[in-house]
């Protein structure tokens, strides 16, 4: 873990990873604005309606955007370059000389690399808590099953189903992890989480897998809308926190033994 300092400190100053967490923090703002312009409301997502009578409602319409589409391309963005960068700039060979095991690379990359979209995600939520209330207001939120949330509830609910989204978060970036080490390319390793993201989308949606799409490392991001109800229920928050961590084991080990079998000289 003696890497981890220097690789959160590479990454952090990177500018993409700097736009990033402006684009979390200011983002939510930005859409808050435009629905309080605007005459409509986005009836056709979960608690879209709600948007402008509860200051709860807006930071669930956005989550359920960005596990759809923003999530995947966070975690490329940030672990799809954190080893191809290296083999790109040819800097492996000096990093290996400066008494740190390859080991100790990996896991302090990875760390680095699951700790900054983590941190992108928390800025996005609390941004958009504080967008939805300065737009809405405290006023309690209508649960999906029809009940009222007081605001105390439903703000620990709000932030409760966001912290749903880390651990398949977290497997989209062990799969930019194995992208970037197995194909040595920033493109793929940047590109690919998004694009497989994409593809599960698809998958699930035209519904060809049955059950099957339960394995699919996007259906875990759904997980949070069994907790927005009176009678909350947990199965599939479970549920997609194994898949998640099959998803995370079966991408890392393998992206552990290339990179420790790799010539680099």
């Amino acid at each position: 873990m003696r890497t981890l300092p220097w690789e959160l400190r590479k990454l952090v100053a990177q500018s993409r990873v700097r736009a990033a967490f402006v684009v979390c923090l200011l983002a939510p703002a930005a859409v808050a604005l435009v629905l309080s312009v605007q005459s409509g409301l986005p009836k056709d997502t979960l608690f879209g309606r709600h948007v402008l009578t509860s200051g709860f409602a807006l930071p669930l319409v956005l989550l359920s955007f960005c596990a759809l589409w923003v999530f995947p391309l966070l975690a490329g963005l940030v672990a799809g370059e954190v080893f191809a960068g290296e083999d790109a700039h040819g800097t492996w060979p000096a990093l290996l000389t400066r008494g740190r095991t390859r080991g100790e690379v990996f896991t302090g990359k990875l760390v680095a690399a699951c700790l900054v979209p983590v941190a992108l995600l928390a800025t996005a939520a609390l941004s958009s808590l504080a967008a939805g209330v300065a737009l809405a207001g405290r006023e309690p939120l209508v649960s999906l099953s029809g009940s009222t949330l007081g605001p105390g509830r439903a703000a620990v609910l709000v932030l409760v189903s966001w912290a749903t989204a880390v651990p398949p978060l977290l497997g989209f970036c062990a799969l930019a992890v194995l992208l970037s080490v197995v194909s040595r390319s920033t493109v793929v390793g940047v590109a690919g989480p998004a694009l497989l993201g994409l593809l599960m989308q698809l998958l699930s949606l035209l519904g060809s897998l049955g059950t099957s799409s339960n394995a699919l490392l996007t259906t875990p991001f759904l997980a949070w809308r069994g907790l927005v109800r009176e009678d909350a229920y947990y199965g599939p928050l479970w549920q997609g926190a194994l898949v998640s961590l099959g998803w995370a084991i079966a991408c890392l080990v393998p992206a552990r033994l290339v990179l420790l079998r790799r010539d680099v000289s």
